[in-house]
């Protein structure tokens, strides 16, 4: 069985496309910090004469020996990363006094 399991991660409030959205995205986070923290251990090995080896030592040990989609679940699970609903904004109604610029340019076009 897998663990955790989806009523765990989700505490039965979300569906599954938002648990995969979420973890998509948390995904993509353990990734640039990955990438951060490996271009920051180049750059500091350029300076010096050090081997490739203490590059991958100066990255954190989870980073780079964990998948990003693992490291996510488990950051979820912890709570380090919660799931929050994102409430779709509403356009904003003209209401009927007011008039369009593209009414204006009708109305100046008959006169």
């Amino acid at each position: 069985m897998i663990y955790p399991t989806f009523s765990e991660l989700t505490k039965d409030q979300f569906n599954r496309y938002q648990l995969a959205i979420a973890t998509a995205k948390c995904a993509r986070m353990v990734t640039d910090e990955y990438v951060k923290q490996r271009e920051s251990a180049e750059k500091a090995a350029a300076g010096g004469k050090e081997s490739d080896k203490s590059i991958v030592n100066m990255v954190d040990k989870e980073l780079k020996d964990e998948k990003a989609v693992k490291i996510a679940i488990n950051r979820i699970h912890k709570g380090e990363y919660k799931i929050v609903e994102c409430v779709p904004e509403e356009p904003e109604e003209v209401s009927e006094d007011e008039e369009t610029p593209a009414e204006n340019a009708d109305e100046n076009d008959g006169e």
